[in-house]
């Protein structure tokens, strides 16, 4: 496993995400997540598997100091009375007394980011998790973020995939020494069909989902990977024993479009321009 580094925290970089999957799926999975050796779970609260998730790690008998563990505050909970409350419940849901990370999920259109900020830095400061981040936040929101927050915003997770130019991200990113975590690695199922990706791929020994999954990892990005069939476990692992070259690298990122973004819903979703 490699890790990144981020204000001084140390984060698995390739994680277990639980996006789209129901309770029964995730407690199918995950003591197999654990034995092929994740130990970077992600979920949230909009989920609705976070106790599935919870249980399932209690029942493994993994020691909790051995895992990473994030969820997710749902914009519906950005208010002074349901911010915190929502944090207590998804503690008990997961069954834990503090997670590793706590993120606001979207920005939204509704709460100024610094109120978002606020509850985020009060949720730490009680105790309930031990570092603190943001999602699908745009450049300007970040910086805002990053310029209000009392302790350090460590990551901000957003949508990453090769069809996709998040440079300017990563510049910030890289600028403010927060890491990026990508979510929607496989450009729902498109990396794994496309045929370039798979000539880098036999060229290794590998399979393209996993050439999309070193490319992510390579530009030193926290990278999330999914899925409720245990037989794609060990290939989603098996990432960290090759290296693309200089050439594949860039050649993967020009695989960028202008109308390469998948993940954009109203009302939850910024401006990305700015």
């Amino acid at each position: 496993m490699d890790y990144v580094q981020a204000h001084g925290a140390t984060i698995p970089a390739l994680g277990f995400g639980v996006f789209r999957m129901s309770e029964a799926e995730v407690e199918a999975i995950t003591a197999a997540a654990l034995e092929t050796g994740f130990r970077h779970f992600d979920t949230a609260q909009i989920y609705g598997n976070e106790a599935a998730l919870g249980q399932a790690l209690k029942s493994a008998g993994v020691d909790r100091d051995d895992l990473f563990l994030t969820t997710k505050v749902w914009i519906a909970n950005y208010s002074a009375d349901r911010f915190a409350a929502s944090v207590d419940e998804s503690l008990e849901k997961l069954g834990v007394e503090r997670v590793d990370l706590l993120l606001a999920h979207w920005p939204g259109d509704q709460v100024p980011v610094a109120r978002q900020i606020e509850w985020l830095n009060e949720a730490q400061a009680a105790g309930k998790t031990r570092l603190i981040g943001v999602s699908n936040y745009n450049r300007a929101q970040l910086r805002e973020a990053i310029a209000m927050s009392t302790a350090p915003i460590t990551t901000n997770q957003i949508e990453i995939h090769p069809y996709l130019d998040q440079s300017a991200m990563a510049a910030l990113a890289r600028e403010t020494g927060t890491a990026l975590t990508a979510y929607f690695g496989m450009a729902d199922g498109a990396v794994p069909r496309d045929a370039a990706i798979a000539t880098f791929a036999a060229s290794h020994g590998k399979t393209p989902a996993q050439v999309g999954l070193r490319w992510l990892l390579q530009q030193g990005f926290i990278v999330l990977s999914k899925t409720a069939r245990a037989e794609r476990l060990a290939e989603n692992f098996d990432v960290f024993d090759f290296t693309l070259t200089a050439d594949e690298m860039a050649a993967i990122s020009g695989l960028a479009r202008p109308e390469g973004r998948i993940v954009s819903p109203e009302g939850l979703a910024p401006d990305w321009s700015v």
